[in-house]
């Protein structure tokens, strides 16, 4: 009898989190459907300037107009980018924090330099990186990794450090080596950090693509703002953010779809 009472609370409590789930999505749609039409009146009222802040109508009129031409195309070339340069951030970053985790040395005599190359503004180095990788996609690449790189060392690099540290000591006791003590205590115990690290380095690595295309490129999203905002075309620049902001989107909710799938094959171990 008790067993039923509590699935029967407990069904009731999982539709409460759904029907407040839906309730939310409703709410998110109501108040974007409710700001664009807003936006579309007081540009037809001449309220505000559309040439300036261009309108919903507008927008959508250029991107049709842009998928009939080379729109796929700037965007592969901005996801393209953006993929290769948080892949290899991502990694590079993560093989660095465990470098220095497992030499204190080499990380004492890093510190200072990472937290300088940190706060250092990392578009500052695009006409040098331009200089020594050349105009084209390995420079706007190289961007997108310099954006990304010293956050994932950082960010997990603490998260080793600040592991558990009586569970490594009686690992030690037991005679276990730091390869152990690394594979079997402190990467399982820093996953979170590693999906973090992945939620921030997909941002990163598309603003370093975008500030990249803004230097060099002759396509991909970054390259419409810029020469939207040349020939004074906003049209173009409010589709090519709209376009971006729906890129970004997808590519975090792959990385929430691969948390998920992550945390459900550890809670199956």
């Amino acid at each position: 009898m008790d067993k039923k009472e509590i699935s029967l609370e407990r069904k009731q409590y999982l539709k409460k989190i759904k029907k407040k789930k839906y309730l939310i999505l409703l709410t998110q749609i109501s108040i974007l459907v409710g700001f664009l039409a807003l936006w579309e009146f007081l540009a037809n009222k001449n309220i505000i300037d559309s040439f300036i802040t261009s309108q919903p109508s507008r927008i959508l009129t250029t991107f049709l107009n842009l998928s009939s031409n080379d729109l796929l195309k700037h965007i592969w070339g901005t996801s393209y980018e953006t993929i290769v340069g948080f892949l290899l951030g991502t990694l590079l970053g993560i093989i660095i924090a465990i470098i220095l985790w497992w030499s204190n040395f080499l990380s004492k005599v890093s510190e200072p330099f990472l937290v300088i190359l940190n706060s250092l503004p990392k578009v500052a180095l695009g006409p040098i990186i331009i200089i020594w990788v050349g105009a084209g996609t390995p420079a706007i690449i190289v961007m997108a990794i310099a954006i990304s790189l010293i956050v994932t060392i950082l960010e997990n690099l603490n998260g080793f450090l600040k592991t558990d540290t009586e569970i490594i000591k009686m690992a030690h006791t037991f005679k276990a080596t730091k390869m152990q003590v690394l594979t079997k205590i402190v990467i399982p115990a820093n996953l979170s950090t590693f999906i973090n690290s992945l939620k921030v380095n997909i941002g990163l690595s598309l603003v370093g693509v975008i500030s990249g295309e803004f230097l060099v490129s002759k396509a991909g999203l970054g390259y419409l703002i810029v020469y939207g905002g040349q020939v004074f075309k906003l049209d173009l620049v409010m589709t090519s953010v709209i376009i971006l902001g729906i890129v970004a989107g997808l590519m975090y909710s792959i990385v929430l779809l691969l948390e998920k799938f992550i945390l459900n094959s550890k809670k199956f171990k």
